[in-house]
């Protein structure tokens, strides 16, 4: 699953340790994210894109 965490959150000049402690999980878990490397669980991409002042929808895009 494709995700746009990284360029909102630095849009919003956020640094990946300031996205963790707001909602709740390491910065390696945020770094993870962003690199594709794991899928959120829905509570946290609910976290996170609220945070990131966006939708779900919009913070991650599915593969086909």
């Amino acid at each position: 699953m494709k995700n746009n965490i990284r360029e909102l959150r630095k849009k919003l000049g956020l640094r990946q340790e300031d996205i963790a402690g707001t909602v709740g999980v390491t910065r390696q878990t945020i770094n993870a994210i962003e690199n594709e490397k794991y899928n959120p669980t829905l509570e946290l991409a609910m976290k996170l894109a609220k945070l990131l002042h966006t939708t779900v929808e919009e913070l991650f895009i599915l593969d086909d």
